[in-house]
């Protein structure tokens, strides 16, 4: 019973962060809602880890915050350089 209302509620968070990033008035904002984005499917991956009790998945979960990071990380120079998007 509280699988079902944990994975719903983290449902509804990634329904908003997409909906964000489609309607984001900026390429900042944007950029900030798919950091929220990855940083929910991480949650996710970590959770799917525990209901499964599988370690593998946590193995996972960390490779893909090092790409988001990296991936914020290449957004954020982009948006550095680009100084007429205000």
């Amino acid at each position: 019973m509280i699988n079902a209302i944990v994975f719903g509620l983290v449902g509804l968070g990634m329904l908003f962060a997409i909906i964000r990033l489609i309607k984001g008035p900026t390429v900042a904002d944007r950029v900030v809602t798919l950091d929220t984005f990855n940083v929910i499917t991480i949650g996710l991956i970590s959770l799917l880890a525990f209901k499964f009790e599988n370690s593998l998945f946590l193995d996972v979960a960390l490779v893909y915050a090092i790409l988001a990071f990296m991936e914020t990380i290449v957004f954020g120079r982009y948006l550095e350089g680009k100084h007429g998007d205000r």
